[in-house]
């Protein structure tokens, strides 16, 4: 049974030192591919160079992060942009990402955000790359922006969705789209076991964790990995009530039309 991490900070510093075991883990976990976001140009570095390391296996994404954008946002915009062709030295992205909005520290960049998203949401348009979109605090905003693109848009993955019904309908209206459903769905306060299969088909999530971050359960607390996803996808098969094969299936499938990627 294989899988796929759609979201993983594998370039981050918490990994230099066992990237090699982490990897090693993931695949003996059925993980068979790892889907890497940039957050700011250093990191578009950082992540084509593991991507490099483990072809096949590890996948790029390029964007700017909300929470990294600054004063300096249009320089790093113009800086990222040329390595989404066809002809750049870089490894060719799957996506464009992690973009969106995050308001839920402070609204001192708001407009720069919503600004700086906008012209990553026309990347999508023109370059038919999906889009890996961050969003916190800040669902309406970012809605408002995607209306105008909606017929354009060539799809993508609305990252860590930890919403309500209402909230889920919302961006499943958007098509082309699936909700990325990582290590909080396994919280013991968490909603989203009775959320999602009330309102979201299997047929429109994808699996991820965003490690380092937001370890699942029985491993919250620790520094999260690729091979935790494993947790996610048993935990949305007893919420779906199928078994963990048919998750994996769906998935996979779910990848495939979002990105062209399988899960072989």
């Amino acid at each position: 049974m294989n899988f796929i991490d759609t979201h993983t900070h594998l370039d981050g510093e918490e990994f230099t030192q066992d990237i090699e075991d982490v990897v090693a883990r993931a695949r003996e976990a059925g993980v068979c591919k790892v889907f890497l976001p940039a957050i700011d140009l250093k990191t578009v570095g950082t992540v084509g160079e593991v991507c490099r390391r483990y072809p096949g296996f590890a996948y790029p994404m390029y964007g700017l992060h909300p929470e990294e954008v600054k004063a300096d946002w249009r320089d790093q915009l113009a800086a990222i942009r040329p390595h989404l062709l066809p002809d750049s030295a870089s490894p060719s992205p799957i996506a464009i990402g992690e973009v969106g909005l995050d308001f839920y520290w402070s609204r001192e960049f708001e407009q720069e955000q919503m600004e700086a998203f906008e012209e990553q949401v026309r990347w999508s348009v023109e370059t038919r790359l999906p889009l890996m979109i961050h969003c916190r605090k800040a669902q309406n905003e970012m809605v408002r922006i995607l209306r105008r693109y909606e017929n354009q848009l060539p799809g993508g993955v609305f990252h860590c969705f930890t919403g309500n019904e209402i909230e889920a309908r919302e961006l499943l209206s958007f098509e082309n789209f699936v909700l990325g459903i990582g290590g909080v769905l396994t919280f013991k306060k968490s909603h989203l076991p009775e959320v999602l299969p009330s309102v979201v088909p299997l047929s429109r999530i994808v699996l991820e964790t965003d490690s380092p971050y937001m370890a699942p359960v029985p491993h919250r607390g620790k520094r999260n990995e690729p091979a935790y996803v494993a947790c996610v996808l048993e935990k949305l098969a007893v919420c779906y009530g199928v078994d963990q094969e048919e998750v994996a299936r769906q998935t996979n499938e779910n990848v495939k039309h979002v990105f062209g990627i399988d899960a072989t």
